[in-house]
C-alpha cells in the first residue's frame, strides 16, 4: 500500500501585490471621495508618525486588499474588497523599494487597524452580511480590522464597529460624539465645515483631548498666519522704535 503525500502549501505558492490587478476598472464613485481620503490621510499622518518612529505602517486609499485567490473564470479582483481608506500598522509603506499596488492578507497576514467606507448608495452594500460576498461578513469574518467604519455623508454621520470576539459591536460615541481609536490615541466624527473649498459634513480625526488634527493644506495656512502675524509684529515693533527715536531726536533738540 503507497501513500500520497499531499504537497506543502506555502505563501509564496499564492501570488503577490505585483502579479494581482491594482484596479477592478470601475471609476470612482463620486466627487467627494478622493479629497476625503486626502483628508483623512494628511491629518493622521503626524499623529503616526509618532506612533510608528520605524514609519512602519502603511496606508491604503480605494486599494484593493486581497483575501483570498478568486478561481477561473473569475478575475483575479474578485478575491479583493477595496475599501475607501484603511491603515495597517506594524508593515513597511514599501516592498523590495516598490509602492504596493494592493495589499494581500496570505503574505504578510497583518489585518488592517481600521477600515471606512465611504457610502454612496442607500448603506446596504456596507452593511451586507451575506456569506462569502457581503462587504460586512468578508470584513468581519476575514480581513478582520479592529475598526470598521460605515461613512454616510448624506445623514452627516459615520457609523463605527469594533471586533469583540470575533464578532463587530457597535462603539458608542464619546461625549464629544466621537468614537474613540485607543490604540492610536484619536477619535473619528464627523466635521461641518469647508474643505477644499467645499462645505459638507467630513469625516475627520481629533486627538485624544479632542483637538481637530489639521490636514497639510490647513497646517499650511496656519504656518503662514503664524508668519503673518510674526511679520506684523516686527513691523510694529520697529515702527514703534522709529517713533521712540525720533522724540529722543525732538526732545535732544528741544
Amino acid at each position: 500500500m503507497s501513500v500520497t503525500e499531499e504537497p506543502e502549501i506555502i505563501a509564496s505558492d499564492f501570488p503577490d501585490h505585483t502579479q494581482l490587478p491594482d484596479s477592478d476598472g470601475t471609476f470612482v464613485k463620486n466627487f467627494q471621495e478622493h479629497p476625503q481620503s486626502i483628508l483623512l490621510t494628511t491629518s493622521i499622518r503626524p499623529i503616526l508618525e509618532q506612533v510608528h518612529r520605524d514609519r512602519q505602517y502603511c496606508i491604503g486609499q480605494d486599494s484593493g486588499i486581497y483575501w483570498r485567490v478568486a478561481q477561473p473564470p473569475e478575475p483575479p479582483e474578485r478575491g479583493a474588497e477595496a475599501p475607501d481608506w484603511f491603515y495597517v500598522p506594524d508593515v513597511p509603506p514599501t516592498l523590495d523599494g516598490n509602492r504596493r499596488r494592493s495589499y494581500v492578507m496570505w503574505r504578510e497576514l497583518m489585518p488592517p487597524l481600521i477600515v471606512l467606507e465611504f457610502v454612496s448608495g442607500d448603506g446596504s452594500e456596507e452593511r451586507d452580511r451575506t456569506p462569502r460576498q457581503g462587504k460586512f461578513w468578508i470584513y468581519e469574518g476575514i480581513i478582520r480590522p479592529a475598526f470598521y467604519g460605515i461613512y454616510e455623508a448624506k445623514k452627516a454621520q459615520v457609523e463605527v464597529y469594533h471586533l469583540v470576539e470575533e464578532r463587530f459591536e457597535l462603539v458608542p460615541q464619546n461625549q464629544r460624539g466621537h468614537y474613540p481609536i485607543a490604540q492610536i490615541g484619536v477619535e473619528l466624527g464627523i466635521w461641518q465645515g469647508v474643505y477644499q473649498g467645499v462645505e459638507l459634513p467630513w469625516l475627520r480625526w481629533w486627538d485624544a483631548s479632542g483637538n481637530l488634527l489639521p490636514a497639510a493644506e490647513e497646517r499650511a495656512e496656519q504656518a503662514e498666519l503664524v508668519a503673518e502675524r510674526e511679520r506684523q509684529r516686527r513691523i510694529e515693533a520697529e515702527l514703534r522704535i522709529q517713533a521712540l527715536e525720533a522724540r529722543l531726536r525732538e526732545l535732544e533738540g528741544g
